[in-house]
């Protein structure tokens, strides 16, 4: 029995497997450097293997789909990695000094001051408190971060760019409603990430992230597939500031302290998302914001020199089974419109708001917005989001048993 030769089929099998592994064994060194020039592919492959042998199709096609999705992975990456940067967070060293002696030792969110200074150090020199990555959106220097990353009104701002060039960078926006944030440095010509379409994503598809991880390791890569999409998370920083992120992408691509403000990017070398938010009660769970929600921004930025937001003017909870039951409601779906944690202090409706302009109450019900029923997915701030100031919206109302419709003109949204 132990004499015995594989039979036929299985005797070419094992060829198979040995020449494949000797291939690749045999260019390891040059492996990359021939996969990333694209000077090899699966069909190459089968033809240098001397084409397919029968019976083997199966185990060939998994080798060569192995080789071009890690030849995939390598393009991708070295064509975007040029467009990321690693955000640079400084403050002056008496600043740190103040904070520290300010801080409470037992608040969770504490940290630890930088790595001790000489004694003698000038209060008013700059020290590195923490940082993060961004990538640029356009070839005249604006940078797509999140606003947590560059929410200290008291810190200066620099990014390093992939070829390790500091530049001193502006913050020119903080959106109040997402967590993002855009920089500008001096200059032109620098490198743009492709942006792709998050409302296309799939859940199973193959994404990396790329970033500043741990704000140490500049343009570190990690890999996975999208876990999830239109989740609801809270994406916050170190002073207790947060916002809530909605139709945010899942990933268990890593995501770190560090990689906030990165890009999420497909196998096509398109950005779909910003990385945001890792949850620390469990492994491998990040979250990226689509990057659609962005690219508004941006144009916003180049047109008017500031976000312009649409304003409507209500409080409100997303309604369900529950929340209908318990609030005695007829439908179960749309938003309730209703008062924060004190109604006097935030009422449900917005004095002077495009709300009561249009005649809406503390326990109506939105249910949709120019036809586009409220639901999970199609939530009231992003439906809202779509439209611009000085355009009138038809909502429609269930108050009570009753049901009607409301023409709202959105207006800006301002600081006041």
């Amino acid at each position: 029995m132990g004499s015995e030769q594989p039979s036929g089929i299985h005797q070419t099998i094992l060829v198979v497997a040995v020449a494949a592994a000797a291939l690749i064994g045999s260019v390891s060194g040059a492996v990359g450097a021939v996969l990333m020039t694209g000077a090899i592919n699966g069909t190459d492959l089968v033809a240098r293997m001397g084409g397919t042998p029968p019976g083997v199709a199966a185990t060939d096609r998994r080798i060569v789909q192995m080789i071009e999705e890690e030849s995939a992975s390598i393009s991708v990456v070295d064509a975007v990695a040029p467009s990321v940067v690693s955000v640079v967070i400084r403050k002056t060293w008496g600043a740190v000094q103040a904070e520290e002696m300010n801080s409470d030792f037992f608040d969770p969110m504490w940290a630890p001051p930088p790595a001790d200074l000489p004694p003698d150090t000038d209060p008013s020199e700059l020290v590195e408190i923490g940082g993060g990555s961004g990538f640029f959106m356009s070839d005249d220097g604006y940078i797509v971060t999140n606003r947590h990353v560059v929410s200290d009104l008291d810190a200066t701002y620099a990014v390093v760019t992939n070829d390790g060039v500091e530049l001193p960078a502006t913050v020119v926006a903080r959106d109040a409603f997402l967590d993002i944030a855009v920089l500008d440095v001096a200059g032109d010509g620098y490198p743009v990430a492709t942006l792709g379409d998050s409302d296309r994503i799939r859940i199973g598809q193959t994404v990396i992230a790329i970033g500043n991880t741990l704000s140490e390791y500049r343009n570190t890569v990690t890999k996975g597939v999208v876990s999830g999409i239109n989740r609801s998370v809270l994406a916050g920083d170190e002073y207790g500031s947060d916002e809530e992120i909605e139709r945010a992408i899942q990933t268990d691509a890593a995501i770190n302290p560090g990689n906030s403000g990165g890009p999420l990017i497909n196998l096509l070398g398109e950005v779909i998302g910003i990385n945001a938010a890792v949850s620390y009660d469990g492994q491998s769970v990040g979250f990226a914001i689509p990057v659609n929600d962005a690219k508004k921004i941006v144009d916003d930025i180049r047109q008017f020199g500031r976000i312009v937001r649409p304003w409507l003017g209500v409080r409100y909870l997303e309604v369900d089974a529950p929340l209908a039951e318990e609030e005695h409601l007829s439908v179960e779906y749309g938003v309730l419109v209703t008062y924060g944690y004190d109604r006097e202090t935030e009422p449900a409706v917005a004095p002077g708001s495009p709300a009561e302009k249009a005649g809406l109450r503390e326990g109506d019900v939105i249910l949709s917005v120019n036809g586009q029923r409220l639901d999970d997915h199609d939530t009231l701030g992003t439906t809202i989001s779509q439209y611009d100031p000085g355009e009138t919206v038809t909502l429609r109302i269930a108050r009570g048993d009753d049901g009607f419709d409301a023409k709202v003109t959105l207006e800006e949204l301002t600081a006041e």
